[in-house]
């Protein structure tokens, strides 16, 4: 996968840590050329790598960060930068493989540029393209422009890996424990620069540790929609017996790993004085917080070369649920919330109900917001056993390896359930217990390609296993992301993968959902709206401040204001005919609702379907 992939993609990355300190480590004096070993030793460079790629880092950094001319002529070595910048460039490829990114590192040039040095803007992009040109030609992913305090000489460095080739680039500025860098810029002036410069992903490195990195990171974050990355020190230096040492412990660096991620990091990795240990718990950290890399999608081109396996059974041949949305028919679900206990009792009531009102299906989630609940593949089993209504399945990637969702697909298979919402899932610390681990083997791409070869009668290596699955292919999408660009790649893969239709977060406001619908129009993927029936202002605050992806319009604050104000009563009126108008508008634009049933309201959710739906004899 190109490197620019990565950068839309949902997954954190972590880089390596420290070369310098590494090498200082295995004899390697200070003041030797650290750049020339590249071509002196490859020996101890590669290993230093290979280190970092055990330890889990997933982007390895060349040993090149003063391979240019200008600091290079002072070892008297100039005329080998070529070399020195192309070797490095295959010894970390060599330790890379296939799995980890290289990345050409460049650092700043060690000598002032106009108006604040000798150096002319133009002479110093000469001398950074003639670096870039070789760690090109050496077959690097992207490049890292690290360790820079001058916004001017960054953006050089930048156009001459511009002039040369379009590989992606991490920018990275350096600051001090003021959160400035040497010339006076804030987080906030560095990250907007840097976006008008036109760099993919904006981040810090270097000089301080992760405490002073995590405020400068969340102001930098608040001015640009554009990937950050960050890599730290281990803590500032202490002199310790005339040696300069690196205090943070990798502990320190794991749990700040988690806080800067929570603010927004994407790119994590580590700078002086961090060390394979460092990256090792790091690693550990990030893992739960983020989905893994989605396996190779496989698209759904008759012309494209495919592994042995039998068609899929025709959609409308897979269940009632399948046939409607296959046949263009409008279908109705509600949503409930699995039971916290054993008992079911009330809830296998609830659903009679919904059968009873001639609603199509009920959906089940998954451990939404990592809550703990009954487990909904057996809720989905039991209500369809006992109560005779189809269940859509919502599937998550959190709490099973590859192994386990295999097993538990085909047990569903088996079991009759046929339906499936396929979700990436909430991290764990979203819920009671923030230090669960999650498993996040693949994302909602990934297992949407899983499922789509199972159809096939393939393992997702594309070995064969048997009968083939039966399932209708549901994903979730979000026509309220910040980055709608990037949802709506992600939704194009996921239908490439084998996605068959949508349903929606949840929607208050229908011109964002219209403005959604249209820019999908090319897919022609049924599209399911989430309705929520609002049960008061403090409800509606929740849903557009905490809930990602839901915002709830200020006419629809306004409303649901006043009728709290008048009494708990108001409220719920008002929450249900604010969610009927919805549907009335909605109702020719997407292929059917889900209407959830908040904090187990179903009375609620049927409010909304009055007069939509025939309503059956009885729930029998």
């Amino acid at each position: 996968m190109e490197f620019i992939q990565a950068i839309a993609d949902e997954h954190v990355y972590l880089f390596d840590g420290a070369m310098g300190t590494m090498l200082y480590a295995k004899g390697v004096f200070i003041n030797k050329c650290y750049d020339e070993l590249n071509v002196r030793s490859p020996e101890i460079v590669l290993e230093v790598h290979r280190q970092y790629v055990r330890a889990g880092a997933e982007i390895l950094e060349t040993n090149t960060y003063g391979a240019n001319r200008v600091k290079l002529q002072s070892f008297g070595i100039e005329d080998e930068l070529r070399d020195i910048n192309l070797r490095a460039a295959e010894i970390a490829r060599k330790a890379a493989g296939d799995s980890v990114y290289v990345a050409g590192a460049m650092g700043p040039l060690g000598i002032r540029i106009e108006p604040y040095g000798p150096m002319a803007l133009d002479e110093a992009r000469g001398i950074f393209r003639e670096q870039a040109e070789a760690l090109r030609d050496g077959g690097v992913d992207l490049f890292v422009l690290e360790t820079f305090s001058n916004l001017s000489e960054i953006e050089q460095a930048l156009e001459a890996v511009r002039d040369v080739c379009s590989l992606p680039v991490i920018a990275q500025v350096t600051i001090g424990t003021d959160g400035r860098t040497v010339f006076g810029d804030t987080p906030r002036v560095i990250a907007q620069r840097l976006d008008r410069a036109g760099v993919d992903v904006i981040g810090l490195n270097c000089s301080v540790g992760p405490d002073v990195m995590l405020d400068a990171i969340e102001e930098m974050a608040a001015v640009t929609a554009k990937k950050i990355s960050c890599q730290p020190n281990a803590g500032l230096p202490r002199d310790v017996n005339g040696r300069q040492m690196y205090m943070a412990s990798p502990d320190y660096f794991g749990k700040y790993a988690k806080r800067l991620i929570h603010k927004g990091v994407k790119f994590i990795g580590g700078c002086c004085g961090t060390t394979p240990e460092h990256i090792k718990v790091m690693a550990d950290a990030v893992r739960p917080l983020s989905p893994r890399r989605a396996f190779v999608v496989v698209e759904n081109d008759p012309a494209a070369d495919k592994p042995a396996g039998r068609e899929p059974v025709p959609m409308c041949d897979r269940s009632r649920w399948g046939e409607k949305l296959a046949r263009g028919t409008f279908v109705t679900t509600i949503e409930i919330t699995p039971p916290k206990g054993a008992n079911a009792d009330a809830m296998v009531r609830s659903v009679e109900s919904i059968r009873a009102a001639g609603v199509d299906a009920v959906n089940v989630p998954d451990g939404p917001r990592a809550q703990n609940r009954m487990g909904a593949i057996a809720v989905a089993v039991l209500l369809q056993q006992r109560v005779g209504i189809e269940a859509v399945l919502h599937y998550c990637c959190r709490d099973r390896n590859l192994l386990g969702m295999h097993s538990d697909l085909l047990g569903c298979a088996a079991l009759g359930v046929h339906n499936l919402l396929l979700i990436t899932g909430d991290p764990p610390k979203m819920g009671p217990y923030p230090e669960a681990t999650a498993v996040f083997d693949i994302d909602s791409i990934g297992l949407t390609n899983m499922v789509s070869l199972m159809n096939r009668g393939l393992d997702l290596g594309g070995n064969p296993f048997g009968d083939a699955t039966c399932f209708t292919i549901g994903v979730g999408v979000n026509p309220g992301h910040l980055d709608l660009d990037y949802e709506l790649r992600r939704l194009d893969w996921k239908v490439k993968a084998g996605a068959e239709y949508a349903i929606t977060q949840p929607v208050f406001d229908v011109r964002q959902l219209e403005h959604f619908l249209a820019r999908i129009e090319h897919l022609h993927l049924p599209v399911v709206a989430g309705i929520w029936p609002l049960l008061s202002y403090r409800n509606a605050q929740f849903m557009n401040n905490e809930v990602p992806g839901v915002s709830v319009p200020d006419d629809v604050m306004e409303r649901m204001r006043i009728a709290s104000e008048k009494g708990k009563e108001f409220a719920l009126v008002e929450g249900v005919t604010i969610a009927r108008e919805t549907l009335a508008r909605v109702r020719e634009r997407v292929a059917g609702v889900q209407v959830s049933a908040p904090l187990g309201r179903v009375d609620l959710a049927l409010q909304v379907f009055d007069g939509l739906v025939e309503k059956r004899v009885s729930a029998s």
